[in-house]
């Protein structure tokens, strides 16, 4: 469902990804993991287009996607929530989440959305802004559904987040997989929360993918290595 090979990512002269290969399958969950400043944001910004790559491919179900904007991409079935949420402060609950309906012409927040995430219906009409940090990661994965995609990313999901609502997150996330079907990368540091949701489980270190576990055979005394400072 996504490929990536051989990706090759630049701030400047300094090269970041030396050469990242990665293949996820349809209806998989794959966290990769890794310490501040090892490349997963930027692995993350490098798939939806927000920094350009110097060489390598990523295709999307069977698409070359590499040199697309970001829009095309959203289009072709690829969504991403990002470090930090960026949700519309401004803007209610439901004004955010239609943001993500332009792509496919929707004109109404699927009802689906709301059974995923109860608490948004609820505040529907409340500015983005005074969400809780949890409440607003759920706006931003329901804004990011609502574009109907085939690949997820999300980029450090749990920052911020108390543990209770990690764990809740953590089933609504397996439940997106069952239900619509999607492929789903995570970029993530809590390892627990990754053993939680993955199928597999990816390590990045300086730009490079260094370990990689399934979850049946996952070595967590080693990941938990390469996540320490």
């Amino acid at each position: 469902m996504l490929e990536i090979s051989q990706l090759r990512v630049c701030y400047g002269e300094s090269e970041v990804l030396h050469g990242v290969d990665m293949t996820l399958r349809p209806g998989e969950i794959v966290a990769i993991m890794g310490r501040n400043g090892m490349g997963k944001t930027t692995l993350m910004k490098s798939l939806i287009g927000m920094v350009p790559v110097r060489s390598g491919h990523i295709a999307l179900d069977g698409q070359e996607i590499t040199n697309l904007p970001s829009y095309q991409r959203v289009a072709a079935g690829l969504a991403f929530v990002p470090q930090g949420r960026m949700v519309f402060s401004a803007m209610t609950v439901q004004e955010n989440i239609e943001t993500g309906l332009f792509v496919r012409g929707g004109k109404t927040v699927p009802e689906n959305l709301y059974t995923l995430f109860p608490v948004l219906k609820e505040m529907r009409t409340r500015r983005g802004g005074n969400l809780s940090g949890g409440q607003q990661q759920q706006l931003a994965i329901a804004r990011a559904l609502a574009t109907r995609p085939k690949v997820l990313l999300l980029d450090e999901p749990t920052e911020g987040i108390q543990p209770s609502i990690i764990l809740e997150l953590a089933r609504t996330l397996r439940r997106i997989r069952d239900e619509m079907g999607l492929t789903i990368l995570v970029a993530e540091q809590v390892l627990s929360f990754a053993l939680d949701i993955a199928d597999r489980v990816l390590v990045i270190e300086n730009g490079q993918i260094v370990h990689e576990d399934s979850r049946a055979n996952v070595d967590e005394d080693r990941i938990a290595r390469f996540l320490s400072v």
